[in-house]
């Protein structure tokens, strides 16, 4: 059955292309090492909450949009030796996209598929 990571962060809106392009990047290394697919989405209808929200859980700052995103593996166990190959790639280690987002504000998780429709 498929497995899926996924994660939620918030990016400086002034850092949009940037986050772009080493979502580019990164989604090369993905698919190269076992993904299927990398989606990266950028909020455009993302509502504040009263008790939970998309905004709440990351703390989105002014200045910030929400950036939700995923990526979908054959099975868990091609994540879990793909995820050991991404690690690796010299992409992870570039200053330039250390500083896109505050990884303290990031959740993410692996989740296995139960519909797929």
């Amino acid at each position: 059955m498929a497995y899926v990571d996924g994660y939620l962060i918030a990016v400086p809106n002034a850092s949009k292309a940037a986050y772009v392009e080493m979502a580019e990047k990164m989604a090369v290394v993905f698919k190269t090492n076992g993904a299927t697919r990398v989606v990266e989405n950028w909020e455009d209808d993302v509502p504040e909450g009263k008790l939970t929200s998309f905004p709440m859980a990351v703390k989105r700052e002014a200045g910030e949009s929400i950036v939700f995103s995923w990526v979908a593996w054959p099975t868990r166990e091609i994540r879990d030796a793909g995820w050991k190959q991404v690690m690796e790639d010299p992409i992870m280690n570039e200053s330039r996209f250390a500083t896109l987002f505050d990884g303290k504000r990031m959740i993410y998780g692996g989740f296995e598929t139960v519909v797929d429709m």
